[in-house]
C-alpha cells in the first residue's frame, strides 16, 4: 500500500440504530481496515496500530462500541442491551452506513467478538480478519458450564455484574474497577495515569453501565436478549467456521483469557489461518509495545 497519509478526524455516522463515533486516519481511497476496541477499552487501544496502518496506506477506521465514548443510541427508549449479535450488528451497519463494502478487520475482546461475527454473517465482506483471542463467539443457549478453577476466578467481575451490587459498584466505581482490570489483564503493560484517563472518559458514557451489564448477564443466561437476534445468536450458538483468512493473536501474559486455545478450535477457521503467542504482552493487546506490532504485521501480512 502506498500514499499520503492525512490526519487524524473524529467523525459520526448514523446506522439504524446508533450514531457511532470514530477516528479516521489514513488517506480517504485507501483499503478501508476497522479496528475494534473491546471492554473495558476505547478508541485509544488503537493509538499506535492505528497511524502505522495509515502510514502504509491503509484508511483506518476505529469506532466507539455502543455503550462507549459519545457513540449514542438514537432512540432515547430503546433498551441498552449488548449482546454478541447486537456488536456484530453494530460492525456491519458501520461498515454500511460508510458505504464500505469490504474492509479488512482487527479486534479483541468485545471488538474480536464483533469482527468474528461479521465474518460469520458476511465473509463476503471481510478481507482479512485478525482475532486476538481466537474464536471469540458465544453460545449464548447452552447452560453454561464450569471453567477451571483458575479461570473462574479470573471471571470475578461477571460474577459481580451478575448482582444488583455488581451493577451499583461499576456504576459508583467505575473508573477504579477498569483501572483493577487492566492492572491485572495485562500485568506487564506499564501505563501511567494519562493514559488511563484519556480512555477513561468512555466509560461516562450515560449507557456504559447498563450496556456492560447487558452483555455480562446476557452470556449467562441472567438477561434477556432482542428477539430480533434470536436466529443469529441460534446460528452462532452452533459454532460455525469462519472461513476468511485469519490469523490468531494472542496475549503470552493475558490475565483474563487464561485457557490458550486448542488445534480443535483453529479447526473452526479457514485453511492456513495462523496463531501467533506475543510475549510480553496481555489482554490489552494492540496497547502493549509488542503487542501493537504484531497487529500491524499481521494484518499486512493477509491484505499486501
Amino acid at each position: 500500500m502506498g500514499g499520503d497519509v492525512t490526519g487524524l478526524r473524529t467523525l459520526a455516522v448514523r446506522t439504524p440504530t446508533l450514531e457511532i463515533a470514530y477516528e479516521a486516519s489514513g488517506p480517504p481511497a485507501g483499503l478501508p481496515v476497522i479496528l475494534l476496541h473491546g471492554f473495558p477499552d476505547d478508541v485509544h487501544a488503537y493509538a499506535t496500530v492505528a497511524p502505522a496502518l495509515a502510514a502504509l496506506g491503509y484508511r483506518v477506521l476505529v469506532p466507539y462500541l455502543r455503550g462507549y465514548g459519545p457513540t449514542r443510541f438514537l432512540d432515547p427508549a430503546a433498551p441498552r442491551m449488548a449482546q454478541q449479535a447486537a456488536i456484530g450488528q453494530d460492525l456491519l451497519d458501520f461498515m454500511d452506513a460508510l458505504d464500505i463494502p469490504r474492509a479488512g478487520l482487527a479486534g479483541y475482546d468485545w471488538g474480536g467478538r464483533a469482527a468474528c461475527i461479521a465474518a460469520i454473517l458476511a465473509p463476503e465482506r471481510v478481507d482479512a480478519l485478525v482475532t486476538i483471542g481466537g474464536y471469540n463467539v458465544q453460545d449464548t443457549l447452552a447452560p453454561p458450564t464450569p471453567a477451571p478453577a483458575e479461570q473462574e476466578r479470573a471471571y470475578w467481575y461477571q460474577w459481580y455484574f451478575n448482582t444488583e451490587r455488581g451493577r451499583r459498584g461499576l456504576a459508583d466505581n467505575r473508573r477504579a474497577i477498569c483501572r483493577l482490570l487492566w492492572r491485572d489483564w495485562s500485568p506487564s503493560y506499564k501505563f501511567d495515569d494519562a493514559t488511563f484517563e484519556r480512555t477513561a472518559a468512555s466509560f461516562d458514557n450515560p449507557d456504559f453501565v447498563d450496556v456492560v451489564i447487558h452483555s455480562y448477564r446476557h452470556r449467562h443466561g441472567n438477561a434477556p436478549g432482542d428477539p430480533r437476534f434470536d436466529a443469529v445468536e441460534r446460528r452462532l450458538a452452533g459454532r460455525p467456521p469462519i472461513t476468511v483468512p485469519t490469523v490468531i493473536l494472542h496475549g503470552g501474559d493475558d490475565g483474563v483469557s487464561l485457557t490458550r486455545h486448542t488445534e480443535r478450535e483453529l479447526a473452526l477457521f479457514s485453511a492456513g489461518t495462523t496463531r501467533r503467542v506475543v510475549t510480553g504482552a496481555g489482554h490489552f493487546l494492540p496497547r502493549e509495545p509488542t503487542g501493537a506490532p504484531a497487529v500491524v504485521d499481521a494484518l499486512e501480512t493477509l491484505l499486501r
